[in-house]
């Protein structure tokens, strides 16, 4: 119950912003070899329709991609995308690991993720912003405007 007022319980709000998740995948090599890689995944509910994938290799400079959010929880479970993003289950009895395929010109990269941490921080995602909503409270007029105008013209 909350304050002073019998009945009345206190409304938990959710956090507004979800904490990155850090794993260690694996880059596969070829059909024996695979290369540890830690990966992390950022959502900004400013732009909750994308989750960013930052690999973090030693060595070498970061990369990030952006992937659909849907596209991501989707491929845990089944296979989901085309070209140059996709994502399925490694194996659809256990599910405990998913493929993630990323394609950029002539170079591609397969990495086996694991779902279990995956699958909950993208659920904690949905609770922030829940599928379908995305779009909510967006400013279409100003969306519109700056499709409209011109490269190099400020915004203002």
């Amino acid at each position: 119950m909350s304050g002073d007022r019998p009945g009345v319980r206190a409304r938990r709000t959710a956090p507004r912003e979800l904490p990155p998740l850090s794993l260690d995948i694996h880059r596969m090599l070829d059909a024996f070899a695979r290369h540890t890689v830690q990966a992390e995944f950022r959502f900004d509910t400013g732009a909750p329709l994308v989750v960013s994938v930052t690999f973090l290799v030693e060595g070498t400079p970061c990369i990030t991609w952006r992937i659909g959010r849907d596209l991501l929880y989707q491929g845990l479970f089944w296979l989901s995308g085309l070209g140059d993003v996709q994502v399925w289950p490694a194996h659809l009895d256990e599910r405990a690991t998913a493929w993630l395929r990323l394609e950029s010109y002539d170079l591609t990269a397969l990495f086996e993720v694991p779902v279990p941490p995956l699958a909950e921080w993208l659920e904690r995602s949905y609770e922030l912003v829940p599928a379908g909503a995305e779009m909510d409270g967006l400013d279409w007029d100003d969306v519109i405007a700056g499709l409209l105008r011109a490269p190099g013209t400020p915004s203002g």
